[in-house]
């Protein structure tokens, strides 16, 4: 590594620089960069088979990387340092545990095989399992369990949490309050990396997010500034029959015209055009019906980015 290197790496929890890697003939990672601030929630979002889980097992020093250079918390995460991996943690998509342990025996356990765990009663309360400590581990719902499989991860202390699709399989109930127990770790100062499919996830939690397509990053941001780029805003509504003919101005902006009087406007200034309809409206006595205003998001993005490779984006 130059010197360069290592002073940029020093700056990011997180720091890659074209890493590649490659099974045979199939290059599943095309030489990505990516840069994770201390303290940041950062999702790695893409279809399957995109490379994202080859990238994070490679930063979590479970997999070899092709070429490239990476450094996580400044270790080489290739390098088996156990000074690294006690400064990590490690959420999986699922986790095995002995079922008939209480919650706070799982816990224990887990924490025992670290030099300076979190303490018990406060892994119980950042992960929101105090009543269920001494619940056995079977007894316990989906996100309970998911709940308990984060204080596992948390359980050394880590600086740096991996999250790998925290609330696949939760309902919405579920699925909120898991959101919230991640945002603790952010207030405690806990870079986050995570992976996840649900796009209102990636935009409720992380700072920034990146997409990858076909082993490449294809966009780099923040949820909101990367689902406005470039993009339009939605204004639909419909006219009773029989109302006044629209002003000018929104002949040219309409987009199409629905039966039964509804239609579909693309602006670029939501603000102005609203204005300007509903002080027409307003004016001719016209009741603009299921009238809505509809804003990109970032699933608009994932969608137009990922194309046909939504179902099926090789081999990673």
């Amino acid at each position: 590594m130059t010197n360069t290197y290592e002073t940029s790496a020093q700056q990011w929890a997180i720091y890659v620089r074209d890493l590649r890697k490659s099974y045979g003939s199939n290059e599943a990672v095309r030489g990505v960069d990516l840069q994770v601030a201390t303290g940041e929630v950062f999702a790695l979002l893409g279809p399957n088979g995109a490379g994202k889980t080859t990238i994070v097992e490679i930063l979590e020093g479970h997999r070899s990387k092709s070429s490239g250079e990476v450094s996580v918390l400044g270790h080489d995460p290739g390098s088996n340092d156990q000074a690294y991996k006690r400064r990590v943690g490690v959420v999986l998509q699922s986790t095995s545990v002995d079922q008939y342990l209480s919650v706070e025996e799982t816990i224990n356990q887990f924490r025992g095989y670290y030099p300076q765990p979190l303490p018990l009663e406060e892994l119980l309360d950042l992960v929101g399992l105090r009543e269920q400590r001494r619940q056995r581990v079977k007894k316990l719902s989906g996100g309970q369990q998911r709940r308990l499989d984060v204080a596992i991860g948390l359980a050394g202390d880590p600086e740096l949490l991996f999250l790998d699709e925290p609330t696949t399989g939760f309902d919405p109930a579920a699925r909120r309050g898991a959101w919230e127990m991640v945002r603790g770790l952010k207030s405690l100062g806990k870079t986050v990396l995570l992976t996840t499919h649900y796009m209102e996830e990636a935009e409720y939690l992380a700072d920034r997010v990146a997409i990858m397509v076909q082993g490449r990053i294809v966009a780099l941001g923040a949820p909101g500034e990367l689902s406005l780029e470039g993009r339009t805003t939605t204004v639909r509504f419909r006219l009773p029959e029989g109302s006044s003919a629209l002003p000018a101005p929104f002949d040219k902006l309409r987009a199409n015209e629905g039966e039964g009087g509804a239609y579909s406007l693309e602006t670029d200034s939501p603000t102005g055009t609203l204005h300007a309809l509903t002080s027409w409206a307003v004016e001719h006595g016209v009741e603009l019906e299921e009238l809505s205003v509809t804003h990109p998001t970032l699933e608009d993005l994932f969608i137009d980015l990922v194309g046909g490779d939504g179902e099926n984006g090789g081999q990673a």
